[in-house]
């Protein structure tokens, strides 16, 4: 089997490389980055220990698609993956539809002219962003929780956010743009002929993230913490109430290769994946986790809100277990303990990252 990873020299696209390598074989495994995220050279060379084949390459540029290799099947890790990306100062709108939906566009001819599958990782925050910043919420055990009696919006239980959940705009930009990549591969599925496997993910989290706040906030979190960098509670009364769940690269890595070893040779699929209400915590434990941990270092208080902000996002993956019986094997204080060795042997890693 003949695989290509885009985005593969960033924290996901390398780990989930490691794992197919060590779970499929006779792979010949490709993968194409343009490096532009700071820290993602770093993992040239262990991929290459690993035996992939790297090529520096811009998923913007329909040449340096058209010059990749013939594969069986795609993994799109490639993304700017932050919320505020386009009105955050940092990148413009029209670079974020670059990255986010041009890339898409060329993946999915070259997947046409190949006739290769398609595993597209899109996001969780595909969901409408006003259902979700009103969701009913009560405060407990330094945590927002679910009212689920108050609770009116199809989609959403104790359990998380399914499938059901809305989708209709407005979202954010960055949710506009995996939207649209997820309904661009199902008409080229439907269209061409080739399997697409949409898995809405939630949080990644795991050592060696290139974690900023807005991207991998658990890895952040923990690096800042442990540096004694300056840590804000943003809106929702400045206390750190909001809750996210995380899931580990191998437990993705699982379910990917569930479905490209599935008989589906056409036809696409949405699934959501993440760690569900078990593997959920607020900004508030995670410090209490981290004094525990690191000692103490008290964040400060925002009052002011931040736009695409929620109080609680948590994934209801109950589809993909019942589709393929897919559960996660690493709980949140077993990824919370990964990372923190990763900090207390790299305690230089922000700054590495350029996030400092």
């Amino acid at each position: 089997m003949r695989i290509l990873i885009t985005g593969i020299c960033g924290f996901v696209g390398s780990r989930l490389a490691n794992f197919l390598i060590d779970s499929l074989e006779g792979l010949h495994l490709f993968g194409i980055d343009n490096l532009v995220r700071p820290g993602s050279e770093m993992n040239l060379e262990f991929l290459r220990h690993l035996g992939v084949q790297v090529l520096h390459g811009d998923l913007r540029m329909a040449s340096d698609v058209n010059a990749l290799p013939k594969v069986d099947w795609v993994i799109d890790a490639a993304a700017n993956p932050s919320v505020l990306a386009g009105v955050d100062g940092k990148s413009s709108s029209r670079q974020l539809l670059e990255h986010n939906l041009l890339g898409t566009i060329n993946l999915l001819e070259y997947c046409r002219s190949c006739i290769a599958g398609l595993v597209l990782l899109s996001s969780s925050r595909v969901y409408s962003i006003d259902p979700l910043a009103h969701l009913p919420v009560l405060p407990r055990r330094e945590a927002f929780e679910l009212n689920t009696s108050a609770a009116s919006c199809q989609g959403v239980s104790a359990a998380g956010l399914s499938e059901a959940f809305p989708v209709e705009p407005p979202l954010s930009l960055y949710g506009s743009t995996k939207r649209a990549s997820e309904l661009l591969a199902i008409e080229y599925s439907a269209t061409f002929g080739f399997p697409a496997w949409i898995i809405r993910c939630g949080v990644l989290a795991g050592a060696g993230q290139f974690g900023t706040a807005e991207q991998g906030i658990f890895s952040y979190w923990l690096h800042a913490h442990a540096a004694r960098l300056p840590l804000r509670y943003i809106g929702f009364g400045g206390r750190g109430y909001q809750v996210r769940d995380a899931f580990h690269p191998v437990d993705l890595g699982i379910l990917i290769c569930k479905q490209i070893q599935h008989h589906i040779q056409t036809g696409s699929c949405i699934l959501n994946a993440g760690g569900g209400a078990s593997n959920a915590m607020s900004l508030a434990q995670l410090t209490a986790w981290c004094n525990d941990r690191f000692g103490t270092h008290t964040p400060s208080s925002d009052l002011s809100d931040r736009r695409f902000d929620v109080p609680w996002l948590v994934m209801d993956s109950t589809r993909a277990n019942t589709e393929f019986g897919w559960n996660i094997t690493h709980t949140l204080p077993s990824i919370l303990d990964e990372i923190a060795e990763h900090v207390e042997t790299h305690p230089d890693w922000l700054r590495r990252c350029a996030v400092i």
